[in-house]
């Protein structure tokens, strides 16, 4: 008599498995077959005696190009013309590394000028304290 049980794999609401196995298994799941976004896989076991169980996993692919916007956030209340940065990178065939085109060039944060200005002024003051203290 077979003592394993057989394990059923879904992808979303797939009708037929994408794959049928008997327990235990070491099972690699393709990504790049399926489209960026939301999924969920559904694992469904039915042991000897009839009886099953249902696991459902959300995951979410990202095999596309990454996308970087700079410019605009999430859920944002605009107005105007917005000025929008956007670039996008894929990994490439991930056996060469390419520099060129990998990074998203960002404008400088507010807290940086911040710093910058605060140093400076922080030096023109004591620059003008030192002038005036050897006259």
């Amino acid at each position: 008599m077979d003592e394993e049980s057989t394990i059923f794999i879904f992808i979303d609401d797939e009708p037929r498995p994408i794959a049928e196995v008997k327990s235990p298994v070491n099972f690699e799941l393709d990504t790049r077959k399926l489209v960026d976004g939301n999924h969920t896989l559904k694992v469904v076991s039915k042991d000897p005696s009839g009886k099953e169980g249902i696991r459902l996993i959300p995951f979410v692919v990202r095999n596309g190009p990454a996308i970087a916007i700079e410019g605009i956030r999430e859920n944002a209340v605009v107005d105007g013309v917005l000025p929008l940065m956007i670039n996008a990178y894929g990994k490439g065939d991930q056996k060469s590394f390419l520099i060129e085109g990998s990074e998203t060039p960002q404008s400088i944060p507010a807290w940086v000028w911040t710093l910058i200005i605060g140093f400076a002024g922080w030096a023109m003051y004591y620059l003008a304290r030192y002038i005036s203290l050897t006259q």
